[in-house]
């Protein structure tokens, strides 16, 4: 699993000396080395933090956790559905360009969907499917209570 809390500081400073050493190969001059890097906004970095400290659950997708716009959202609301999760909080990335591309910074993830729970940076689409399928992700929910120890899966043989 992945923290979210990571320093954006530490995060920049590992891509810089990324692009640095793949610019040396490439015989690039010292100019041009750091153009690729990408700087999240204040204002990007501030509504993710608020959003996921404000959310047990938070899950920065495309579209909305009752409208997915894409295929991997749309499973990673449904493995938790599966698992009877009722309130997920869904960050719409279409609807603002600083979080959509803030939001790979932010974990140093490329891709959406990215699932949060209490804080932590739990993965994308792929990691929520493994996790449900061995077991992992019931035991997480449990864990950090979104889930009752008691409480009852939806989850069939069938759908496993």
């Amino acid at each position: 699993m992945f923290r979210s809390g990571l320093n954006n500081a530490v995060l920049r400073s590992v891509t810089q000396r990324s692009l640095l050493m793949s610019s040396r190969g490439a015989g690039l001059a010292p100019a041009h080395r750091y153009l690729a890097a990408r700087f999240i906004t204040d204002r990007a970095k501030a509504m993710i933090d608020d959003t996921i400290s404000q959310n047990d659950l938070v899950v920065f997708m495309k579209g909305t956790p009752d409208e997915p716009m894409c295929g991997f959202s749309r499973a990673v609301i449904q493995v938790l559905q599966m698992h009877g999760v009722d309130e997920i909080a869904g960050v719409n990335c279409l609807q603002d360009p600083e979080i959509r591309e803030g939001i790979k910074e932010y974990t140093d993830w490329p891709t959406i969907p990215q699932v949060y729970v209490k804080g932590e940076f739990i993965g994308g689409c792929d990691v929520m499917v493994q996790m449900h399928q061995s077991g992992e992700l019931h035991e997480l929910l449990v864990k950090e209570g979104i889930l009752k120890a008691d409480a009852e899966t939806e989850v069939t043989d069938k759908e496993q």
